[in-house]
């Protein structure tokens, strides 16, 4: 670390740490917001994946019927709109899910069997609780590598620029510190130089 010993560094290094140790508890306190955080959506996640698992076993009664040609239910439960919000997490706009709009269920009524509304309601279930998983998985994405981030930015401050910092004022006070002594001790020398030559005049 290449330092100028000078008073106008000493003003800049102590300005500069000044920042430093005002930014890093912000940042301390995003990194654990984030955390705290990633640690709530995991629960919701492995919740879901629970509901979606106990759904899809539910859903294993009546799937057999599904192979019926007299109407193709796939189309009935294919999301028309996910739709979402957002949320701000320490600075960090993640998705929230609302719901899942299907389109309109458009069969005969007479025609079709009757288990159809049954199957259409489960399979629709099992598509937007899938889909609220996706959303809550791009939260988690993007919290995690704002975590990332935010975790460097800390070690930097921590480990690098304040200890830097610090070790640069200390070096310049020791410098200026050192040139004041020499500078005192210089004009004590020169004071009695002259006490010397006044007394050498006198006699």
């Amino acid at each position: 670390m290449k330092v100028k010993l000078t008073k106008g560094e000493l003003k800049r290094q102590r300005d500069a740490l000044k920042q430093y140790e005002r930014y890093l508890p912000t940042l301390q306190l995003k990194k654990q917001q984030i955390q705290l955080e990633i640690l709530r959506q995991a629960v919701i996640l492995e919740e879901k994946e629970r509901a979606e698992m106990s759904k899809k076993e539910a859903a294993k009664v009546w799937a057999g019927l599904l192979s019926d040609k007299s109407i193709d239910i796939n189309p009935l439960v294919k999301p028309a709109k996910v739709i979402t919000d957002s949320r701000n997490i320490a600075g960090v706009d993640i998705p929230v899910f609302i719901n899942v709009e299907f389109a309109p269920a458009e069969y005969d009524l007479f025609e079709a069997p009757l288990w159809v509304d049954n199957a259409l309601d489960a399979l629709r279930a099992i598509v937007s609780v899938r889909e609220e998983i996706t959303v809550i998985k791009k939260g988690l994405t993007i919290l995690r590598q704002e975590l990332r981030i935010t975790t460097q930015r800390v070690n930097l401050f921590e480990k690098v620029k304040i200890p830097e910092a610090s070790e640069a004022i200390r070096l310049i006070k020791i410098y200026i510190g050192d040139q004041m002594a020499n500078a005192v001790g210089r004009s004590k020398i020169a004071k009695r130089k002259i006490k010397r030559h006044e007394s050498a005049v006198a006699i």
